[in-house]
Formats: C-alpha cells, structure tokens, sequence
C-alpha cells in the first residue's frame, strides 16, 4: 500500500520535474531520464534504468550520452561493478545554466561564422558591381548583425565567467 503511493509520487515528481527540465532544451527522455536519476540516492547501470523507466537500454545510453555531454550525469566507479553505473549531477542551477550558457555561445559562434561568409560574399559582389547603394546597405546592416552576436557571445563568456 505504501509502496504504491510511494511510487505514485515518485512518478508525479520525475514528471513535473522533467517539464522544467524540458525547458532547458533536453528531449522529454532525457529530461525525464535526469529527474529520475536526481531522485535516486545511489548511482545506476543503463539496465537498471531501462527496466525501472520501461526503456530500450538503446534509448537510456542515447540519453546519458547526451547527459553527460551536457555535464548533468556523471559516470561513477564501485568496486566490483563491471558495468558502467551513472548519477545525476546535484548542483542543478550550475548545471543547467553552464550546459544553456554553453549552447548559447556555440550557437551565436555558428552563426556568426555563418553571417561573416555572407559578408564577403557582399563584398565580392560589391566589387564585381561598383556603386552598387544596395550592396552598401546590406553589408552594414550585417555588419550590425554581426556586432549583436558579439555582444550575445560576450554576455554568455562573462555569465560563464562568474559562476567559475
């Protein structure tokens, strides 16, 4: 009896805790992955987590491999445990905001990379159209975009840089 209710709001917790966890950008197993591991007092081997999830062991080492890629899961050791068992990182506010932060700048660098081959792109079409006011226009306006990225990526490196 007990059991059971235990369970229930073990479930209602891993649930409404993995809809806040899905804002953070994570698929909705890997969010409800994480929320069920945070909630775990001891670490656990893909199997485990597969047949207490009622997961494919497939789907759960897709899910820790993104966990762990985003610094939320950590792959631990015990002594006469030849598999590998995984917990979940407990400093959720560092966690998360180091793993949003970092996509952020990776982000803004792809597009700013993207935007400044467009930039010569212009200017090699400025040059073959001399006088061209439309080239002229277009350039600036992505030399302001460009600028907006930098300053996107600046305020994510100094966030980042605090919370070291």
């Amino acid at each position: 009896m007990f059991e059971q209710r235990n369970e229930a709001i073990t479930n209602k917790i891993i649930s409404e805790f993995a809809k806040t966890i899905e804002m953070f950008d994570l698929s909705s197993s890997e969010a409800r992955l994480f929320a069920f591991l945070y909630l775990r007092e001891h670490p656990m081997t893909l199997d485990e987590m597969s047949e207490s999830l009622g997961k494919s062991k497939t789907s759960m080492s897709t899910s820790v491999r993104s966990l762990l890629d985003l610094n939320l899961v950590t792959r631990v050791w015990r002594k006469g445990v030849r598999k590998d068992l995984y917990q979940a990182n407990t400093h959720l506010f560092k966690s998360f905001m180091n793993a949003s932060i970092t996509k952020w700048i990776d982000a803004t660098n792809h597009q700013r990379d993207s935007l400044e081959e467009l930039v010569e792109k212009v200017k090699s079409q400025h040059s073959d159209q001399q006088g061209n006011k439309e080239l002229v226009a277009i350039e600036n306006q992505l030399t302001l975009i460009i600028e907006f990225h930098q300053q996107i990526e600046k305020a994510f490196r100094d966030m980042k840089n605090e919370d070291t």
